[in-house]
C-alpha cells in the first residue's frame, strides 16, 4: 500500500491548483502508484487471486481516467501519460 508520505508526493507533483486531491490527473497518479504496488506484490505471491480481482479493477477505472482525459483535454492526456510513464 502506498503510504500518506507518497501520496502527498503525487499530489504535490500533480495538482492542478493549491487545495487540488481530487482531479482526474491526481486521481490517475494515486491509481497508477497503487497499480504498481501491487504488481510487485504479485511477482512474489502468483496465487492471490482475490487481491488481483481488485487489481483488475483499479486497472479499469484508471483506464476510464485517462480515457476521459483523451476525449477532453488533449494536452493535459499527454502530460499525463509521460509524467506517469504509460503506453
Amino acid at each position: 500500500m502506498i503510504t500518506k508520505e507518497q501520496k502527498k508526493e503525487l499530489i504535490e507533483k500533480f495538482r492542478t491548483h493549491p487545495g487540488d486531491s481530487g482531479s482526474e490527473i491526481v486521481q490517475a497518479a494515486i491509481l497508477t502508484a497503487r497499480i504498481n504496488y501491487l504488481a510487485g506484490h504479485f511477482k512474489s505471491h502468483p496465487k492471490d487471486f482475490t487481491s488481483k480481482r481488485g487489481f483488475l479493477k483499479l486497472v479499469g477505472q484508471r483506464r476510464r481516467l485517462i480515457n476521459y482525459l483523451k476525449n477532453n483535454n488533449r494536452e493535459l492526456y499527454i502530460k499525463v501519460v509521460e509524467g506517469l510513464g504509460l503506453k
